[in-house]
């Protein structure tokens, strides 16, 4: 099977056992054999889809990446958001994104981790991250309370996923039930009532990665180096393709046009 595409983060399943597709293919059967990625040389932005030399913020071309909304600092510093200010570049899109019901959540990628996502994506962001297992701690109605607590929890637990451990396959060794009665003590008091009901969302979702080998070393690839990516797939873990011990990120190359055969 081949296709030529224009990349773009792997859409995946829910949770349970993932499954994976880039583009058309579902990449995930294609594990345990052989696979070549073979970068054209064309680069897309994602966004305007005007033809460029180099992507900004995983697929943007500079002008996107300037004034979308998408890729303004409270993207990754939600507690800084824009629309709250009435500074926001796209306030339609703030509205449709932000000004939405939002999660809180504590998963286990390489160890604990606290995250916030809206609210219906959630098992695409555990599934996005590489988090084995994910569980509800608070449900609020915008971005910008979740970036509150999140903050506020980040005293107490990190908020970020060691990749080079993803990587390797490492997972903690995490109670997450427990772990959300101990950082519910720290949500602040105006979000207290935003908890989530314990008795309701009572155990975490567990998430299986289709995964036969993970790269015994955090060595990864580059199609600005290496245009052309060949060998077995051994695996895929959050956005990463497996081949022959090393690590693709899909979703840094957003915009790639590539010739994929299975």
């Amino acid at each position: 099977m081949s296709e030529k595409l224009f990349a773009r983060k792997m859409k995946h399943t829910a949770p349970g056992e993932l499954e994976y597709f880039l583009g058309e293919i579902k990449i995930s059967d294609a594990i345990g054999s052989s696979i070549e990625l073979s970068f054209t040389g064309n680069i897309e932005c994602v966004g305007c889809a005007r033809k460029i030399k180099k992507t900004f913020n995983q697929g943007y071309c500079y002008p996107c990446f300037q004034s979308r909304a998408g890729c303004d600092i409270c993207i990754v510093k939600p507690e800084l958001c824009h629309f709250a200010k009435g500074t926001c570049r796209e306030p339609e899109w703030g509205e449709e994104n932000c000004r939405v019901d939002h999660l809180v959540y504590l998963s286990n990628s390489t160890d604990l981790k606290v995250g916030i996502t809206r609210l219906p994506k959630k098992f695409e962001r555990w599934g996005d991250q590489g988090a084995v297992a994910g569980i509800e701690l608070a449900i609020v109605s915008e971005r910008l309370h979740a970036g509150l607590i999140e903050v506020a929890l980040k005293e107490y637990v990190s908020d970020k996923t060691d990749w080079r451990g993803l990587i390797k396959g490492v997972s903690g060794d995490v109670d997450l039930v427990a772990e959300r009665e101990r950082l519910a003590e720290y949500v602040p008091k105006e979000f207290e009532s935003d908890i989530v009901d314990f008795d309701e969302f009572t155990t975490p979702h567990e998430i299986i990665f289709p995964v036969n080998k993970y790269p015994a070393k955090a060595k990864t690839l580059n199609f600005d180096k290496t245009p052309e990516v060949k060998g077995v797939l051994e695996g895929i873990r959050g956005q990463y393709l497996f081949v022959d011990g090393a690590a693709l990120n899909m979703r840094k190359f957003a915009g790639y046009e590539l010739e994929v055969s299975v």
